[in-house]
């Protein structure tokens, strides 16, 4: 048929199989040990430019294009809407990149290079947000990535840190360590994972998914998790660590799946990873290190604003 076919990396920084082959042929399994590996590789490779036109190609847009042709609404795709609460993530390429703006603009402490202070607001989701526009291909992250670092060369007259591309990094980090490993999303067969004997507890992970553990702070977040689709990072790690090593002790492999399910920004690399990390099945091994369900909850809401934040209702099973 006389066609070329050009394949380049768009979902990931760099080309996955490049910074394994850079490796020796294996994937980096610490995230420093992969920051060492993609500094020899130089910077990812610049966004392409938005298409104008190909060629001569066009394609008339009669006037009722969009009623024709638009994205059907949940009404129409026959779904009771009744009692949900507004849609917190809008999709599409346009809010990705207003989001970006923002998110730039706020990136205004790169300047002193300081963490933003947390606050029981940070565990709500952010106008800032870009996640789940990274996992639908809504964002590049080439663009965010050089969007970063020209905001960081402007405000500090040098050349960035890794650090600073921290939170596509890591999503570099856990594709490159799922690539190559078809089990990486289970623990049977999976070679970076340890064989840990979970305990079978249906009733448990169905009491932890629809957020009736009795725990406030543990309900809040799957509460959330199941009404807006998106959850803080800490929030993901003290529901995790609840789930597995920390109190339930039930295989991450149940958890990963009901993440699966209810994250807008959950992909097959990422998911797993963390919950493997987490766990500590894989990456991570202080197995002491755990989030208690109270005391963590306390530090990061002392006055119970998160989880009193438009939520129906905490489960409370001593007062049935």
């Amino acid at each position: 048929m006389n066609i070329d076919v050009i394949v380049r990396p768009s979902h990931t920084l760099f080309k996955l199989d490049d910074i394994i082959d850079r490796n020796g042929g294996r994937a980096p399994l610490t995230y420093r040990h992969f920051q060492n590996v993609i500094a020899t590789m130089g910077p990812p490779a610049l966004p392409t430019s938005t298409v104008e036109c190909v060629g001569y190609a066009v394609t008339p847009i009669a006037p009722d294009h969009d009623e024709r042709f638009g994205v059907l609404t949940l009404e129409e795709l026959g779904f009771d809407t009744e009692g949900l609460i507004p849609a917190v993530w809008r999709g599409g390429e346009s809010e990705a990149l207003a989001r970006l703006e923002r998110h730039l603009e706020r990136k205004a402490w790169v300047a002193s290079f300081g963490r933003p202070k947390m606050t029981p607001r940070s565990l709500l989701a952010s106008q800032t947000g870009v996640s789940p526009y990274l996992r639908f291909g809504c964002l590049s992250p080439k663009l965010f990535y050089h969007q970063l670092t020209d905001l960081y060369r402007k405000i500090k007259k040098g050349e960035p840190p890794l650090s600073l591309h921290g939170q596509v990094l890591w999503r570099e980090f856990f594709y490159t360590a799922a690539t190559r490993n078809p089990n990486f999303d289970r623990m049977a067969g999976n070679p970076i994972c340890v064989q840990i004997p979970w305990d079978s507890n249906p009733i448990g992970i169905a009491k932890w998914a629809s957020a009736e553990t009795g725990f406030p702070w543990i309900d809040a977040i799957m509460t959330q998790l199941r009404e807006e689709g998106w959850i803080h990072h800490l929030a993901r790690h003290a529901a995790a660590c609840f789930l597995t090593r920390g109190d339930l002790w039930i295989s991450w492999e149940e958890g990963m799946k009901v993440f699966d399910e209810l994250l807008l920004d959950a992909d097959w690399s990422v998911n797993a990873g963390m919950w493997m990390w987490l766990s500590c099945s894989s990456f991570f091994q202080q197995f002491f290190h755990c989030y208690c369900p109270v005391r963590f909850g306390r530090k990061a809401d002392p006055n119970g604003e998160y989880i009193r934040q438009g939520f129906i209702y905490i489960f409370y099973p001593w007062f049935n």
